[in-house]
């Protein structure tokens, strides 16, 4: 199960068979069912698709098989080359492009790759369009341009530098109480794309950086995937140079994490929340995040007057529900800002801006600002799969067993208890089923997590 084909794109690990691994000819396939159904929404003569990647050492290869083959397709390519996924989604808006792929697996490890897929507004496919390339893939129902037709290819640079400036014209980013705050940083960019992006955005914001895995040459240091137990170097480097803070991304820079002036965790879910507490305190409005993020966001948004909803899991998920509510800043948990004044897509340049501008104003340290926040505490965990595992079936058995509790089946299974919740679903993008649960304390989401992993491998 390492050809993963959904709705957001296809996800796989580089080399073996074709159709069970991300393959040339499978990133070709895709390339072309997504080229085809571009062409099929629009009577335009002339398509352009801004293609950028994250630094994987597969990257260069993935991208010059899907850039050639959009070109194949009579579809002219503006290759931006290292890149974020965020940048991207601003680069479709900027050149008003009509549609962007992003090379990347996000918080996969380096054997993965992928291609993310975006509109003509910068985001990401609905389900519906999603349906439609994996059966135009499906049934091989693509056609390719004749010699005169053929697309054009085109490298253009700077993009990182128009998306920092488009962050940095954000009117609630402060730049001047920033500045005046004299922060200290440290960087972890685990050797990808943020290790360009977010020094560079520091340096404009008059930030001291120190950079640790900054190197864009894709050999990941520690798991990319920002998690506490991934983030010790970072967590000791912050004391010994008495920084006031950790910044950590993920490979496409669309996940931020924050370290306190101790070393401790911030925590990936109370990005969000310091992100959204900022810009309410300034905006009033509404927020969003998905089923699987902290109660913390609703408690906050109640805080500021505003009403707070969660939608299934999946950042098209989040966007749809943003937008039917008029949230002023919604997110995941996983340490995704969604600021729809930027655009519609998770960021974290926007991420940073934000937050340095809450720490800047209230003049107090990194600490102090979680320590003011609701305490909740979550567990994270998940349990691979085999082809011999029917999840519906788990999940059905789940849901049935706690009929008599709050049960939400929009996105997998979530029951809401007294104070702690537990959400079982399969994931998008690993063959895995995730179980997240959230307390009042680390002992008691722990515990909630053993009970429900011992549930579910009883059924299995």
């Amino acid at each position: 199960m390492s050809l993963i084909k959904s709705i957001s794109g296809i996800r796989g690990t580089i080399g073996g068979k074709v159709s069970d691994n991300l393959t040339p000819v499978d990133a070709v396939k895709f390339a072309a069912a997504y080229g085809m159904w571009l062409k099929n929404q629009t009577k335009k003569e002339e398509l352009t698709v801004v293609l950028g990647r994250d630094a994987r050492i597969s990257g260069k290869m993935v991208s010059s098989l899907v850039g050639n083959t959009l070109v194949g397709m009579g579809i002219n390519v503006t290759d931006i080359g290292l890149s974020t996924t965020p940048t991207v989604e601003v680069a479709v808006q900027l050149d008003k492009a009509d549609g962007g792929i992003i090379i990347t697996a996000s918080h996969n490890p380096k054997q993965w790759n992928a291609l993310k897929l975006l509109n003509n507004k910068g985001e990401f496919l609905n389900a519906e369009d999603g349906e439609n390339i994996l059966k135009i893939a499906e049934n091989d129902t693509y056609i390719f341009a004749e010699v005169d037709d053929l697309g054009k290819f085109r490298k253009k640079k700077h993009y990182i530098n128009k998306h920092i400036n488009e962050v940095l014209n954000l009117k609630l980013v402060n730049i001047e109480a920033i500045k005046n705050a004299k922060f200290k940083v440290v960087v972890d960019a685990v050797n990808s794309t943020g290790g360009i992006a977010i020094p560079a955005l520091l340096e404009k914001l008059g930030v001291e950086c120190i950079e640790l895995y900054c190197e864009p040459n894709g050999e990941f240091p520690h798991n990319p995937e920002p998690l506490k137990e991934h983030l010790t170097d970072i967590s000791d480097l912050v004391v010994k140079e008495k920084a006031d803070l950790g910044i950590v991304v993920d490979p496409d820079v669309d996940r931020l994490a924050l370290v306190c002036e101790d070393g401790s965790m911030f925590g990936e879910e109370y990005t969000l929340v310091a992100c959204a507490d900022y810009v309410l305190s300034k905006t009033a409005g509404n927020t969003v995040s998905n089923l699987s993020s902290s109660r913390a966001l609703r408690d906050i948004t109640q805080k500021h007057g505003g009403n707070y909803q969660a939608s299934a899991v999946g950042e098209v998920n989040v966007v749809e529900l943003m937008k039917k509510t008029n949230a002023i800043i919604g997110g995941e948990g996983n340490g995704g800002i969604i600021y729809p004044e930027s655009h519609y897509g998770r960021d974290s340049l926007v991420g940073v801006a934000l937050f340095l501008s809450h720490l800047a104003t209230l003049e107090i340290s990194c600490k102090e600002l979680r320590n003011s926040y609701p305490n909740y505490y979550m567990s994270k965990n998940k349990i691979e799969l085999t082809p011999q595992i029917n999840v519906d079936e788990v999940l059905a058995t789940i849901t049935s067993n706690y009929a008599n509790e709050d049960v939400i089946t929009i996105d997998g299974v979530k029951i809401n208890f007294k104070t702690e919740w537990v959400h079982l679903r399969k994931s998008n993008t690993e063959p895995i089923i995730r179980i997240y649960t959230e307390s009042t304390s680390q002992k008691s989401a722990d515990e909630l997590a053993k009970r429900f992993i011992s549930e579910i491998k009883s059924i299995i």
